[in-house]
């Protein structure tokens, strides 16, 4: 009696395990080099998400291995994926069943997974569960399967589209996002996964966490566009700054501002904007130079006099380019960033997220990620801005500027 009770969760966990073997003897024939437990794993869970969310076909390229993922990004995923289902579903998952049936359950758990062990990955079992159970609880409910929303479904299009352009390495921010919109879906607080998506990845992953930001998110990005304006009284006396507040660069022979102005940079070649911000989204976009600058904000205590320097324990929260090539996150100690890039960005996007606590930085014409602060603000941040050049403008675009699409022909998305 008991066994039968149970039958509807020992069936979907053997056919996992005949799905497993299935995948392992494919693999062994169409590929010089098998796949790793946890590769396999990832490959099955992609098959099971697939039946959970409706329409998620994206995920077909994973369980096929059209898109295989290096076994490291496999257990990153693994781990960090059953972390998060941990903190958010397993506290619900109370067990009500009688001690004789935990064990019995338990048992076709161990089977499966000393199966999934093997290879030398016995370190991941306990991670392996977590997914495992959440899983076979979702597939047993009566709406096992659920309707993520158009905005999901769009974002799932649009990255599988830049995936087979090669814009994208692999098809790992697709699964994400389904992995938070099924956990959306049990969720009693509904939230919008796209925008979610965003803020977690930028906050799990502080460097390149999105080869490409989705055409969605972008625009929601810039939405939150702000008119900054350079403020002359805080312009180190070299600066020139344009009648219109939004240009500057070094003078050949210096500018003629008094250098004992309180609010002056009188050290850095910096400037600050004429306002800051203590809530709310806000985004600018600013062209660079190919030499040396540094952007970001900086707190209201952060000191300006001098050639203190300008980092995150200062209260300067920035980027910077030095010597044409070295792109850096001033923390402490300063964070090299994009060593593979082509070359550096000559449009960053600084984008506020004042209540989550996130200044993020983009390659603006990539719509790439470079990197995040996270932390919890308490006091205004002002945009601050610092060039060395003397040739070539540091210029802060219009709020209503935006870039051009990045398909290549019509835009897709609109």
């Amino acid at each position: 009696m008991m066994k039968d009770c149970l039958q509807f969760l020992v069936e979907p966990a053997k056919k996992l395990k005949i799905r497993l073997k299935e995948t392992r003897k494919r693999v062994r024939n169409d590929r010089k080099e098998p796949l790793v437990e946890s590769q396999l794993f990832i490959m099955e869970l992609a098959r099971e998400l697939n039946k959970m969310c409706q329409r998620s076909h994206v995920l077909s390229h994973i369980w096929t291995f059209e898109d295989s993922w290096p076994a490291s990004v496999c257990r990153d995923f693994i781990v960090e994926w059953a972390a998060v289902i941990e903190k958010r579903v397993q506290p619900r998952l109370i067990q009500t069943e009688s001690q004789a049936e935990r064990t019995e359950k338990r048992d076709w758990k161990g089977h499966l997974l000393c199966m999934l062990e093997a290879g030398g990955e016995y370190e991941m079992a306990p991670h392996k569960r977590v997914l495992l159970d959440w899983v076979l609880d979702v597939r047993s409910r009566p709406e096992a399967s659920i309707w993520p929303g158009e905005p999901v479904l769009m974002m799932l299009d649009d990255l599988e589209f830049q995936w087979k352009r090669g814009r994208l390495p692999n098809l790992l921010p697709a699964m994400e996002l389904i992995m938070l919109a099924l956990l959306n879906a049990q969720s009693p607080e509904k939230e919008d996964v796209t925008k979610q998506w965003l803020v977690r990845k930028q906050r799990t992953q502080r460097i390149d966490a999105a080869r490409y930001i989705p055409h969605s998110v972008w625009n929601w990005i810039c939405e939150a566009a702000e008119d900054v304006l350079l403020d002359p009284d805080t312009a180190n006396g070299d600066l020139l700054i344009s009648d219109d507040a939004k240009r500057m660069r070094c003078g050949v022979e210096g500018g003629d501002a008094p250098c004992r102005a309180p609010r002056r940079f009188d050290g850095w070649r910096c400037a600050a904007a004429r306002r800051g911000y203590a809530s709310g989204r806000r985004y600018w976009e600013v062209e660079v130079g190919d030499r040396d600058w540094r952007l970001g904000v900086a707190k209201a205590r952060a000191p300006r006099r001098g050639y203190r320097a300008l980092n995150a324990d200062s209260g300067y929260l920035t980027l910077r380019l030095e010597r044409g090539s070295e792109l850096k996150a001033l923390t402490v100690p300063a964070t090299p960033l994009a060593p593979g890039l082509p070359a550096p960005p000559r449009r960053v996007g600084v984008y506020l997220d004042y209540e989550q606590g996130q200044l993020s930085f983009y390659d603006a014409q990539r719509r790439a990620h470079l990197y995040t602060y996270n932390e919890r603000f308490t006091e205004e941040l002002v945009p601050v801005f610092g060039t060395v050049e003397a040739m070539r403008d540091l210029v802060i675009r219009p709020a209503a500027a935006r870039g051009p699409c990045l398909c290549p022909g019509p835009c897709l998305w609109n």
